[in-house]
C-alpha cells in the first residue's frame, strides 16, 4: 500500500536524480571512448558482478528467478537493456543538459501510462503538479527568456531520450506492482539482479548488434575505468536501488516529479565541470519544480 511522501521517501527519490545528472555528463565525456549501447553493457556487467557476493542465489534453479521470467525479462528489457542504452545513444548528438532536460517530461509519462494502462485515476493535484515541473524544465531550457523556446531545435538524441523516458514509466508502474516472489521482492540485491541478469541478455544482444553494423571501438584507459565504476555503482546500483524504495512507497505518479529535479542537477554539474555559472533562472526553476512535487503529493 502506498503511503504520504515523507522527508526519508523524498530523500530516497532525490538520490537518483542526482546519481543519473553524473550518469549523463559520464556518458557525455567517454562518447569518443567507448560506443554507447556497449557502455550501457559494460555498465551492468560490472554492476552484476559486484552484486554477486550479496545475491548470487538468484541464478539458482529455485530462487523464484526462472519460474517468473517473463516478468524479470521485460523489467530488464525496459529497465536495463533500453532506458540508459538510449540515453548514452542521445548524448552522442546532443548535451547533458538537453538530455536531461526531454527526460523531465517523466511525469507527464508516468500520469499518461498509469492512466491508459493500469487503470490509475489523474487527480487535479497531480496535474497541476505536472504542470509546475514542466514549467520549471521550460524555464530553464529557455534561459529565463520564453522566447527563446520558440527557436529551439530538437536534434535525433531527443528523440532517443523521450523512448527512454517512455520506457521508463512502464518500468516504474511495474515495479508497483508486487508480482514478484516473497524471497527476492523483501532483498532489495536480490531483486536488482534478477532484472540485471534478464537484462544484461538484451544489452548483450543490442551490443552485439551495435558491433555489427557501425565501426566501434574501444579506447581503453583510466578514464574509462574510472567511468565504468561511476555508473556501475552510482546511477546503476544506488539509483536503482533507492528509485525501487521509492516507487514501492509512494507510487510511479509522486516519484515521477523527482525526475525533473535532474536537469537541476545537470546545470549545476555543467558548473563544477565546464564553468558555466548557475543563473537566477535556475533557482527560479528549482522553485517550480520542487512546487510540483509538493502539490502533487499533499493528499
Amino acid at each position: 500500500m502506498q503511503s504520504r511522501l515523507t522527508p526519508a521517501t523524498a530523500f530516497l527519490l532525490t538520490v537518483p536524480p542526482l546519481l543519473w545528472a553524473g550518469n549523463a555528463v559520464i556518458g557525455r565525456v567517454v562518447a569518443d571512448l567507448v560506443p554507447p549501447v556497449t557502455l550501457n553493457f559494460l555498465r551492468w556487467a560490472l554492476a552484476l558482478i559486484l552484486l554477486l557476493p550479496l545475491a548470487g542465489w538468484v541464478l539458482r534453479r529455485d530462487s523464484g528467478l526462472w519460474s517468473h521470467w517473463k516478468r524479470y525479462a521485460v523489467l530488464g528489457l525496459l529497465g536495463v537493456g533500453c532506458y540508459n542504452a538510449l540515453q548514452y545513444l542521445a548524448l552522442k548528438t546532443s548535451t547533458p543538459l538537453n538530455v536531461t532536460l526531454v527526460a523531465a517530461s517523466s511525469p507527464v509519462w508516468m500520469l499518461g501510462v498509469g492512466a491508459l494502462w493500469f487503470g490509475q485515476r489523474i487527480s487535479s493535484r497531480q496535474l497541476a503538479g505536472a504542470l509546475l515541473s514542466i514549467a520549471g524544465v521550460l524555464l530553464v531550457l529557455s534561459r529565463g527568456q520564453w522566447e527563446l523556446l520558440m527557436q529551439v531545435r530538437l536534434v535525433p538524441g531527443d528523440f532517443y531520450v523521450l523512448l527512454a523516458t517512455a520506457a521508463w514509466a512502464v518500468y516504474s508502474w511495474l515495479l508497483a506492482r508486487p508480482d514478484d516472489p516473497p524471497r527476492i521482492r523483501g532483498d532489495w540485491a536480490a531483486f536488482l539482479m534478477a532484472q540485471m541478469v534478464m537484462g544484461l541478455g538484451w544489452s548483450a544482444l543490442f551490443a552485439a548488434g551495435e558491433w555489427a553494423v557501425t565501426d566501434a571501438r574501444i579506447v581503453w584507459g583510466w578514464p574509462l575505468a574510472a567511468a565504468l565504476v561511476y555508473v556501475a555503482i552510482g546511477p546503476a546500483i544506488l539509483a536503482y536501488r533507492c528509485w525501487g524504495m521509492g516507487v514501492q512507497r509512494v507510487g510511479p505518479n509522486i516519484a515521477g516529479f523527482f525526475a525533473n529535479l535532474t536537469p537541476l542537477f545537470a546545470a549545476v554539474m555543467s558548473a563544477a565541470f565546464l564553468g558555466e555559472l548557475p543563473q537566477v533562472y535556475h533557482a527560479l526553476a528549482f522553485v517550480l519544480i520542487v512546487g510540483g512535487i509538493v502539490v502533487s503529493s499533499r493528499r
